[in-house]
């Protein structure tokens, strides 16, 4: 019998796999880190002729940041205590007689943001000067941009493109003068740069002052709210409200604004102008009334068969979070089954004759209280 052809032939197989390149493979693919975290990667060799050699690299062929190891056989890639540097693809080279293969991991780095404004205070403008004030920000994942002023919670309107966010002024007030704060959120944290800009004005013009920017008062309550201007001669001052007229009851008397039984419509902000021969100057108060709950049911009547489901829904106006509880008049506890929701719903899937009775729904916000009912009658 001859041999020939089968030793041949297997002789073929053996050669081609002698021959053949590395087949590698890494683990894993992708890995998200926070910044400090360590984490690892593996390169894997599937398949090809012995011996073959590993190397890693940067995708940039940069050298390997001295944060970041090799194991003795160079198969692991060791990042530890990562920072945002070291984000980005990292390669694994293999390489034997019969030609070479790489294979890539990514590595994303989470930190905190870090902020940085295109201007440096303290900034000096004179009344009138343009201001532009750019704030950009890195961070993973993306920062969300915010611009307020010192001693306020409200957010400014800004302009933001991108990763930068703008605050301008065509033409600087004398109110505008402040510290000036630029807040970078996300995931790991937040980052503030501040910026004071003093805006100097002409002896004489008037500068406008409130005592308060920011007020919440209570539905039915009175409210004054002061200004005050210097300048020369003395500004006269009046008050007016953001894209609405004032309050009906109101007075004004000597830059005190006083708003009798404030309601829930007189939210918004209140503006105090001084003007003189000189010019004239702005003070902004943002007052928000807050309201108590009133509680209604929808349905407050209800008339079901034995079997049927019972859907009640208990509504609330005011100033929120608003929690409801529900209770049964003249039972210590709702029948069993019921069930009640975050939102004021109640619920019983399959209703029987004995849960006839009166439902009452409380509602409640740190300001007070209000309850509604609603009558159920279950009948065969």
């Amino acid at each position: 019998m001859d041999l020939a052809p089968a030793a041949l032939f297997l002789c073929s197989l053996l050669c081609s796999a002698a021959a053949q390149a590395p087949v590698i493979s890494v683990q894993p693919r992708i890995a998200t880190v926070r910044q400090g975290e360590s984490v690892s990667f593996r390169c894997q060799v599937g398949s090809g002729a012995q011996p073959v050699q590993l190397e890693w690299r940067r995708a940039n062929n940069q050298a390997l940041p001295d944060n970041v190891k090799i194991g003795p056989d160079g198969s692991v890639l060791t990042v530890a205590n990562a920072r945002p540097g070291n984000q980005g693809q990292y390669r694994c080279l293999a390489v034997n007689s019969a030609g070479r293969s790489t294979a890539a991991a990514v590595l994303n780095v989470k930190h905190a943001p870090k902020v940085q404004l295109t201007a440096e205070g303290p900034l000096h403008v004179r009344i009138g000067d343009p201001v532009t004030v750019e704030c950009r920000a890195t961070g993973r994942p993306r920062p969300t941009l915010m611009w307020k002023r010192q001693g306020s919670t409200l957010q400014l309107v800004t302009t933001e493109t991108s990763d930068v966010n703008v605050i301008q002024w065509a033409a600087v007030r004398p109110e505008d003068t402040g510290v000036y704060i630029c807040q970078a959120e996300n995931s790991e944290g937040v980052t503030e740069v501040k910026i004071e800009i003093t805006v100097e004005v002409e002896p004489g013009a008037p500068v406008a002052s409130v005592s308060t920017t920011e007020m919440t008062v209570v539905e039915g309550h009175t409210v004054t709210m002061e200004c005050q201007a210097s300048g020369s001669p003395a500004p006269v001052i009046t008050w007016s409200k953001l894209r609405a007229p004032l309050p009906w009851k109101h007075t004004v008397v000597g830059g005190v604004l006083t708003l009798t039984d404030v309601g829930r419509q007189d939210s918004g902000q209140y503006i105090c102008n001084a003007t003189n021969i000189h010019g004239y100057s702005e003070a902004y108060t943002q007052m928000e009334v807050e309201t108590p709950p009133y509680a209604t049911c929808l349905p407050d009547q209800v008339r079901l068969h034995p079997g049927d489901s019972l859907r009640i829904q208990c509504l609330a106006h005011g100033s929120h979070p608003i929690q409801f509880t529900w209770s049964r008049v003249g039972r210590a506890n709702l029948p069993a089954g019921t069930e009640t929701t975050r939102d004021g719903r109640l619920l019983i899937a399959h209703v029987k004759q004995g849960d006839s009775g009166t439902y009452k729904c409380v509602a409640t916000n740190h300001i007070g209280s209000s309850e509604a009912q609603a009558k159920v009658i279950v009948r065969a």
